[in-house]
């Protein structure tokens, strides 16, 4: 069952947002526990990830200063947007994505965290065209990918780092997309330090030839404090934040 939106008076008050205003407190000092702890002065952006819970804990979240949300399925993204298109908030993308629905995903990404071949990157291109000729929307930061999972195989989850040159420099040539840097998660089942120290180590080879595409995306509820030690400027937090993904009515 969709749980109703709650109103402007029930929102300061319902448990739930009192909930989530705890959960989120002991994120920011987390976060800020991190920052001081790896000596850097700026902390990191938190992206609370939204995904499967209802729009009505967003607009709760909105209520307590978050504007950055994380979903990886557009059509949950596209309908939470639209639903509440009111609030000032930024959706980024971190799921994998479809080339067939750049289209979509271009009508209310701030960002797309989740770029892993050259031919999402032309599908984006191709629609952030049309849609900033039709709404003058900026230009969709785009992330690369990265794999962290030394297998052998194939990457999946993300491109090899191999790869990370050519997909830079096609983000870069492509009009209304802007590179903004790397993605990655820690492989499961081992330290997340020694992934995160190498994804650093890929995003100083990228800033050589991309000096601006110095953002990096990683760190999630269970390993934050490594991905801020290693220099990660974005934040994926959900479970942390929202709880268990709630059941399915």
């Amino acid at each position: 069952m969709t749980e109703p939106m709650p109103g402007v008076d029930a929102v300061d008050t319902d448990p739930r947002t009192a909930e989530l205003r705890d959960r989120l407190a002991t994120v920011h000092r987390r976060i800020t526990e991190a920052t001081r702890e790896a000596g850097r002065g700026e902390e990191p952006r938190l992206i609370v990830v939204s995904k499967f819970h209802p729009a009505a804990d967003v607009v709760r979240l909105a209520s307590l200063g978050v504007i950055d949300l994380g979903e990886n399925r557009d059509q949950e993204a596209g309908a939470k947007a639209a639903e509440l298109s009111n609030l000032d908030l930024r959706w980024h993308f971190i799921g994998q994505l479809q080339s067939n629905k750049a289209k979509s995903v271009v009508k209310y990404a701030h960002s797309v965290q989740s770029v892993d071949r050259v031919q999402l990157v032309t599908a984006l291109a191709k629609a952030i065209e049309r849609q900033q000729s039709e709404t003058g929307r900026p230009d969709l930061e785009c992330f690369i990918q990265v794999s962290l999972q030394d297998d052998g195989g194939e990457h999946r989850g993300g491109a090899a780092p191999a790869d990370v040159g050519l997909l830079a420099d096609s983000i870069a040539d492509a009009a209304g997309l802007r590179l903004a840097g790397l993605m990655a998660v820690a492989p499961l089942g081992v330290p997340p330090e020694a992934a995160f120290e190498r994804l650093a180590a890929i995003s100083e080879e990228l800033r050589r030839s991309h000096p601006g595409a110095g953002a990096i995306s990683a760190g999630m509820s269970q390993d934050l404090e490594a991905a801020v030690r290693f220099g990660a400027t974005h934040l994926r937090i959900g479970s942390d934040i929202l709880g268990s993904r709630p059941p399915v009515g």
